[in-house]
Order: C-alpha cells, then sequence, then structure tokens
C-alpha cells in the first residue's frame, strides 16, 4: 500500500515502484532556478534523501523565478529555504544540505553514496567538474541549462562524458545574455525529475547519449543525437 499522499502518482508509478522512491538518494547541485524547482519535485514525490548544494543567499533578482525565494526571505542561504521548503514539503524525506562552493577539491565527497546527481549549475566549467566526478564515482547525472526561451536536457552514464560534445570547456553560458524568465526553469526542471525518476526505477527512456533541445518561443522540440 502507499500513503494517502501518494496515491496520485499511482498508476503513473506501480504501488512497488512509488515505495522504491524512499530508498534513494539523490543530490543537486544548485538551489536557484532549476534546482529550487528539482528539489520541490522530488520532495513531492517522495524522493527518500535528498541533498541540496549551494553556495548562495537570496536576493531581489532572485524573485521573478526561483522558486524558493519571496521578499521575505531576501537574504536567506539558498540552503536553508531549501531544507526548510521540503520539511513543509514531506516529512518522509530526509533533506541534508552542503551550504558551500561545489568545487573540483570537494566534488567527489559531495557526491559520493548517491544514486544519481542532478545538474543545476549555472556555470560550463562547473558542469565539466561534475561530469568528471560523477564519472570517478561511477554516478549517473541529469544535465539541464537554460537560457531566456531556450533549455537542454540529457542524461549522463559515467564515461559517457556527453558534455564533451555539447560545450567547449571554454564556452560561457547563456543565462546571462539570454536572460532567466519564470518559465523556462520550470520547464527543464520537470523534464531533469522525470529523467531521474526514469532512471532510478529503470523505466522508459532516457536521454542518453542524445540532448533534447527545446524553444518555447517557437514550439519546437528537438533530439540531437550525440
Amino acid at each position: 500500500m502507499v500513503k494517502k499522499r501518494y496515491t496520485r502518482n499511482v498508476t503513473t508509478l506501480t504501488e512497488k515502484e512509488n515505495n522504491k522512491l524512499q530508498d534513494f538518494r539523490v543530490c543537486v547541485i544548485g538551489c536557484g532556478g532549476i534546482g529550487g524547482y528539482i528539489i520541490e519535485m522530488l520532495a513531492r514525490i517522495g524522493i527518500g534523501s535528498i541533498t541540496a548544494v549551494d553556495m548562495d543567499a537570496f536576493d531581489e533578482t532572485n524573485l521573478n523565478r526561483q522558486i524558493l525565494s519571496t521578499e521575505k526571505v531576501i537574504g536567506n542561504r539558498k540552503t536553508d529555504e531549501a531544507k526548510k521548503r521540503v520539511n513543509e514539503i514531506n516529512s518522509d524525506v530526509k533533506i541534508s544540505v552542503i551550504d558551500g562552493a561545489f568545487s573540483e577539491e570537494n566534488s567527489c565527497d559531495i557526491i559520493k553514496d548517491h544514486d544519481v546527481v542532478v545538474d543545476a549549475l549555472d556555470s560550463i566549467q562547473m558542469r565539466f567538474v561534475l561530469q568528471e566526478a560523477c564519472k570517478k564515482m561511477n554516478i549517473p547525472m541529469v544535465h539541464g541549462a537554460i537560457g531566456g526561451w531556450y533549455g537542454q536536457v540529457c542524461t549522463v552514464f559515467p564515461g559517457d562524458d556527453t558534455l564533451n560534445k555539447i560545450y567547449k570547456k571554454s564556452s560561457n553560458g547563456a543565462e546571462k545574455k539570454l536572460g532567466n524568465p519564470s518559465f523556462t526553469p520550470a520547464n527543464i526542471a520537470s523534464i531533469q525529475v522525470s529523467e531521474v525518476i526514469k532512471l532510478l526505477l529503470n523505466k522508459g527512456e532516457l536521454y542518453r547519449n542524445r540532448v533534447l533541445l527545446i524553444d518555447l518561443l517557437e514550439n519546437s522540440y528537438n533530439i540531437i543525437d550525440l
């Protein structure tokens, strides 16, 4: 039997699959525009353990898109608000936070013992660091990025080195140039979460060795094989 709070998950998930979610540990690197939505959805669906990593505090520019931010929490640490939010949503979920920078030096220690890592970073250089750490620790990662009306998602298994086919290591992200509206992070985060659930439950087809490119302005959704 599933708890009443999860009954609307069924039959999207079977009862067995739903109950199994409580056994998994997911690490989310970044608690901002994409990361906040990811944490919210993982908590609501019933992932057993979430680790949230971020080094920043909320400021007024976050209010247009970051679901964990409100006018009352400006100046508060993003990880503190992530923990508070998860505790308010779902007492079944264990939430751990790391209030500090994700770096090459601490990357492996942060992600170890997790079943999947979710990329909600805003730096291409740090995404390469995350991909390498996941490779070393043999943990799959789900990548997502946005810029303006546009976004992308792919799932990277250890050794795939998928980001090498998408970015140049010297590339700069498009977010600052194209902007960060409210709707694109939510769209990309929801697809990342669906990838996480499929990966954990070995269900459906993943965006592995390919990337989903989304253009919300022209309503185009393209899958590029890599």
